[in-house]
């Protein structure tokens, strides 16, 4: 079997297209087609799902365009709690972490968690000796400064409020980011990071670690990375809601993903989209927002980098 098929995220709700400048528009794509050639062409030379999106990601988290790595938005005390997730269709094997400063690639680490430790999930001060006794070296926080982050957090800082980035439609509002992959071996896996909320306090965990609410793989169905208001996707726990509704009403993975996003989030309030494969090499991206910074490449050659809603949004 050669088929391959991986598509990414950098997270739903984008700038309204009014708002949205050509010079901008097409930084979001190139950035997303960057991080999609990047898994690809570890798909085409035969490597694993679990290395496309974690390689995807990574380079995700190495733009400041997105709310990840890099990116990452400004807590109410003025620092950066990053999240991330990583699992393994083939095993079922995860990895998480929350909480964490100072790392460059939370996914990386993730995958750490899940390969080097008996652990699924580590947070805080703990995922951070972990990742000290990993050899992870600690950037200074001005690594993740950014000046479109760091305004967006001057305007709500002194108040209660905390922001999700794809909840405002104004310039500077950016999102988690994810990938999901098939590889040539016929597995699948899922990779979700995020910075969170802006201005977010206590500790505040989305749904993008926690696994079965924001990520998810499992050979027999799909894999899926969220993006969206974390609440609501951690109480519908999406991701692995998809996954069921595939194994138990034997759904296409369109008609489950189409099911969980335009049906069942919105009714408790929820909004945002996801990215799912299957191992046919079957891809659906929807969302309920303005849009979705989305792309998906196949090994037959079919390649789409987006931002607004389309009519390839399942292929």
């Amino acid at each position: 079997m050669n088929k391959y098929a991986i598509a990414i995220h950098g997270g739903a709700g984008t700038l309204v297209k009014g708002l949205m400048t050509q010079a901008l528009e097409t930084d979001y794509k190139n950035a997303l087609q960057t991080a999609l050639d990047a898994g690809s062409r570890v798909l085409e030379e035969k490597g694993t799902s679990l290395d496309a999106v974690e390689v995807a990601v990574k380079m995700l988290e190495n733009s400041p365009l997105f709310n990840a790595g890099k990116g990452a938005v400004f807590t109410h005390t003025g620092t950066h709690e990053m999240d991330a997730a990583i699992m393994d269709g083939k095993t079922l094997q995860a990895g998480s972490v929350s909480l964490i400063t100072g790392i460059k690639n939370p996914i990386s680490l993730s995958r750490d968690v899940m390969e080097k430790s008996d652990h699924v999930f580590l947070a805080g001060g703990g995922a951070l000796q972990f990742a000290e006794k990993q050899g992870y070296k600690l950037e200074h926080a001005d690594y993740f400064y950014d000046e479109v982050r760091y305004q967006q957090w001057q305007t709500i800082k002194d108040s209660d409020t905390f922001q999700l980035d794809h909840s405002v439609k104004k310039e500077g509002k950016f999102g988690t980011v994810g990938a999901v992959a098939l590889d040539s071996h016929g597995n699948i896996a899922a990779a979700t990071s995020t910075g969170g909320m802006t201005n977010k306090k206590w500790g505040r965990v989305g749904d993008s670690p926690m696994i079965g609410a924001g990520t998810y793989a499992n050979n027999k169905t799909c894999a899926v990375s969220c993006t969206g208001s974390g609440e609501f996707f951690i109480r519908g726990v999406v991701a692995y809601d998809v996954s069921c509704l595939i194994e138990y009403k034997g759904l296409s993975l369109e008609e489950a993903a189409k099911e969980v996003i335009q049906n069942r989030i919105l009714k408790i309030g929820g909004d945002g989209g996801l990215i799912a494969v299957d191992t046919k090499g079957n891809i659906t991206m929807p969302f309920n927002t303005e849009g979705m910074y989305r792309a998906f490449k196949k090994s037959s050659g079919e390649t789409v980098v987006s931002i607004y809603k389309e009519s390839f949004d399942t292929i």
